[in-house]
Formats: C-alpha cells, structure tokens, sequence
C-alpha cells in the first residue's frame, strides 16, 4: 500500500505545488510592485530601459512577444536589466503580471 501512497502523494504534491507558483501571489499588486522595484529604472529611463509610458519603445520590445518580455525579466537582459528586476520575492507569474502592467501603463 506504501508503495503506491507514497509516489501518488509526491505527484498530487508536487501538482499543487505547481499551480500555487503558476499564480500571482495572493494579494498581489503589480502597480505597487513597479512603483518598489521597477520605477527607479523604467520611471527614469535609468540604464537605457524604456519608460512606463513611452508607447513607441514598448511596441518595439512587444514585437518580440510577452512571452520574451517576460523571459527577458527573468533572467535579465543585456547586463543592464538585473536577474527578476531585482525582484526577489516575486514569482514568476508576479512578474508576467508586472511586465503587463507597464505595457498597459504605455497605450
């Protein structure tokens, strides 16, 4: 009996584990979250990154896909965007839900 128990609750385990991380994280405001830890650079253009607001320079990086966008997050980019935008409470799907607000901020 162990032996099917056990693999099954690792699997079940392991499946909710991946939807909790799939998820913005509860209570999560991506509007404050760029205010805390992306204005300093996409508020001021610091580092060459494009500012909240600059339509064209969004399209630009949009052509890429968000999906790239939001890859780009998460790794960096160029050694000028840090690894999560230094965002190191954020999920991945935080920072899916962050990028996305910049981009809306921008139309």
């Amino acid at each position: 009996m162990n032996r099917i128990l056990c693999p099954l609750l690792a699997i079940f385990t392991f499946l909710i584990a991946s939807n909790l991380m799939a998820a913005p994280s509860d209570n999560f405001d991506a509007a404050q979250k760029y205010q805390n830890t992306c204005y300093a650079c996409h508020g001021t253009g610091a580092a060459h990154a494009p500012e909240v607001g600059d339509i064209i320079e969004w399209e630009i990086r949009l052509e890429k896909g968000l999906d790239t966008l939001v890859q780009n997050t998460i790794k960096g980019l160029n050694g000028m965007m840090p690894p999560r935008g230094l965002c190191t409470d954020c999920s991945d799907e935080d920072l899916k839900a962050v990028v996305e607000y910049m981009l809306e901020s921008s139309q």
